[in-house]
């Protein structure tokens, strides 16, 4: 049977919006990265190497898998490591799954036709060792040359973020271009048309809007409201960015927001407890 028949007969699946929807409401909107930098190894007193990085990673999703909607692995970091750290990478996707949290590969990844197809093929589709229920996506060569990954994750009821607007300084020179009709608005705006194919309240087509961006959506006049996806937003906690700051950057679409922390948490490892006891406490500077 061709491989596209055997897609087109998947049967139906919750969407991964109704269920990251359903772990905001009942854990609280946080998701946990998973970004096994060199420095936080040491810290943990644990060697720059493969055992390293498979210690590190299966903690924090002990440690956080009941605790936060969602955890997400930096991939950059496991491929540093090559064939091997990618490995790590399947396995800390598959104990994430077995624990109950979901999953964001941060993978960014972004090219056009049967290249394209590829990358979605690696990280949506049923029975990829690199499935993930949601993986991160480059818009930069026109949102429609993201059709596969979107389409594919509507199959298989997963997800993606799109980058839309990011909080490094190099940023602006592409996604603040064009004033009123920016870059960043009109990827907005492509996703919100993407969600119009999910019934619920949100889509499974999320944006990456990072959190210490400050004005930037007003400045853009860019309203997140009829997007109808989840917010992902790095830069929590050491980074810079506080739950206020996050409220009022946001406004009235903070409730789609999901809040990225990595080191500020990380940071409080490598003890079980400790990680728990950082999360929880970021979990309740979301929800006062």
């Amino acid at each position: 049977m061709p491989e596209s028949d055997q897609h087109a007969q998947q049967p139906a699946r919750e969407s991964f919006g109704s269920r990251l929807a359903a772990a905001m409401d009942s854990r609280g909107p946080l998701c946990v990265g998973i970004d096994p930098h060199p420095q936080l190894l040491a810290g943990w007193g644990l060697n720059d190497d493969v055992a390293g990085l498979e210690r590190f990673s299966l903690t924090v999703v002990e440690a956080v898998a009941s605790l936060a909607a969602a955890v997400k692995p930096q991939v950059a970091l496991y491929e540093r490591h090559g064939s091997a750290g990618m490995a790590v990478l399947e396995r800390t996707l598959a104990a994430s799954s077995e624990a109950g949290v979901l999953s964001i590969a941060d993978a960014k990844r972004g090219d056009i036709g049967s290249t394209m197809a590829a990358y979605a093929d690696a990280w949506l589709r049923d029975g990829s060792s690199l499935a993930a229920d949601s993986v991160t996506l480059s818009p930069y060569l026109g949102f429609e040359s993201l059709r596969p990954a979107l389409d594919l994750a509507a199959r298989y009821g997963r997800g993606v973020f799109v980058l839309a607007l990011t909080s490094n300084p190099e940023g602006k020179s592409v996604q603040h271009v064009g004033g009123d009709d920016s870059v960043a608005r009109r990827i907005a705006a492509a996703a919100a048309v993407e969600n119009q194919r999910y019934d619920g309240a949100m889509g499974s087509v999320g944006l990456v809007v990072g959190a210490t961006i400050g004005t930037a959506l007003e400045d853009l006049k860019i309203d997140l409201g009829p997007v109808r996806g989840p917010i992902l937003a790095p830069g929590l906690g050491a980074q810079g960015a506080t739950p206020a700051d996050l409220r009022a950057t946001f406004g009235s679409a903070y409730p789609t927001v999901l809040a990225t922390s990595s080191r500020g948490i990380l940071a409080a490892g490598p003890s079980v407890a400790a990680l728990r006891a950082a999360t929880e406490g970021t979990l309740d500077g979301l929800r006062s």
